[in-house]
C-alpha cells in the first residue's frame, strides 16, 4: 500500500507541475518563439565583452532546453564581444520563459582590458520580442517602412564587402530602427529584417496595452523601460541577484553557462503571486 500512495503522491505531484507552469504560460504569447536582441551599454570594450557573454549565455540556456537557437544579426565589437545581437529562439514557451530577461543586466568584474587589472563594472540591454505572425498580428505598410541597402561590414569576407548585401529599415511612425547584415543575401536579411520589425512593433502594442491596464487601475510604474534587473558579480564576491525577486546563487559560472532556470522560476512565480517586477 505504502509503494502504491508513494507512485499516487509522484502522479498527483507532476500534474500539479504542470498545473502551476500552465498558471505560469498564460500570456497571449507566451507560447510563441522569441527573439532576444542585446545591445552593449556603458563600459566600452568591457560592455561588448559583457554583451557576448550575455549572448553566449541564452545560446547555451537554449541547447540545454532542447531549442533551436539561430543568430539573425550580430555586430562584432572592436577588440571582443558584440555591440549588438539578435537572436532567435524556436521553442513552446520560449518567449514566455525568456520574458523575465529583459532589462539591463550589470557585471563587475576585474577587466581583463585593463592594464592596471582593476575592476569595471558594464551593462547590456536585453529586449525579448515575441516572434509575430505575419498574418495575425501585424501589417506592417510598405509605405511606412523607409529601405536602405548598403555593405556589410565585419564577418562575411570579401563578398560581404563587394555588394549592398546589408539592410536597414526605418519604421516612420514609430522610428524604430532596424539593421541586419549576417545574411550575404539582401533579400535574406530584408526578411529577417521585417521579422525583426513585426515583433518590435508587437512588443510596442503589448507595452501600450500595459500601460494602459496600469493607468485604468492607478498603479504606479517605472518609467524606466529596460532598467536594471540583473547583477552578476564577479569581485570582490560571486553572486548573481535579481533585483525583482531577490533570488541569488553563488555559482555565476553555471549561470553565464546558459543553467538559468531557477532566476527565470523564480520571477514568473513573483507574477503569478501578485507581485510582478
Amino acid at each position: 500500500m505504502e509503494a502504491s500512495l508513494r507512485a499516487e503522491l509522484t502522479g498527483l505531484s507532476d500534474k500539479l507541475k504542470g498545473l502551476e507552469f500552465s498558471l505560469k504560460m498564460s500570456g497571449e504569447f507566451d507560447d510563441r518563439n522569441a527573439i532576444v536582441a542585446l545591445k552593449a551599454g556603458a563600459g566600452g570594450v568591457d560592455a561588448q565583452d559583457w554583451s557576448g557573454m550575455l549572448t553566449r549565455m541564452y545560446l547555451r540556456w537554449a541547447e540545454l532546453r532542447g531549442f533551436k537557437a539561430t543568430m539573425l544579426d550580430s555586430t562584432p565589437g572592436e577588440e571582443a564581444g558584440m555591440k549588438s545581437a539578435a537572436i532567435r529562439v524556436e521553442g513552446r514557451y520560449a518567449y514566455g520563459m525568456l520574458k523575465s530577461e529583459r532589462g539591463v543586466h550589470r557585471l563587475v568584474r576585474l577587466s581583463p582590458f585593463d592594464g592596471d587589472h582593476l575592476r569595471h563594472t558594464s551593462f547590456a540591454l536585453v529586449e525579448v520580442l515575441p516572434e509575430s505572425d505575419p498574418v495575425a498580428d501585424i501589417t506592417v505598410n510598405p509605405d511606412d517602412v523607409n529601405f536602405e541597402a548598403f555593405r556589410a561590414g565585419g564577418h562575411g569576407g570579401q563578398n560581404v564587402q563587394k555588394v549592398s548585401s546589408a539592410v536597414r529599415l526605418t519604421h516612420i511612425p514609430t522610428g524604430i530602427v532596424v539593421s541586419v547584415q549576417n545574411e550575404r543575401s539582401q533579400g535574406q536579411n530584408r526578411e529577417i529584417a521585417f521579422s525583426i520589425l513585426r515583433s518590435r512593433l508587437l512588443e510596442l502594442e503589448l507595452r501600450r496595452r500595459e500601460e494602459e491596464r496600469v493607468r485604468l487601475r492607478g498603479e504606479h510604474v517605472s518609467p524606466e523601460w529596460g532598467r536594471q534587473v540583473r547583477s552578476y558579480v564577479l569581485h570582490p564576491y560571486q553572486m548573481v541577484k535579481d533585483h525583482r525577486t531577490d533570488y541569488e546563487t553563488a555559482d555565476v559560472t553555471k549561470v553565464l553557462d546558459g543553467h538559468i532556470d531557477p532566476l527565470l522560476e523564480a520571477y514568473l512565480l513573483s507574477t503569478i503571486e501578485g507581485a510582478p517586477a
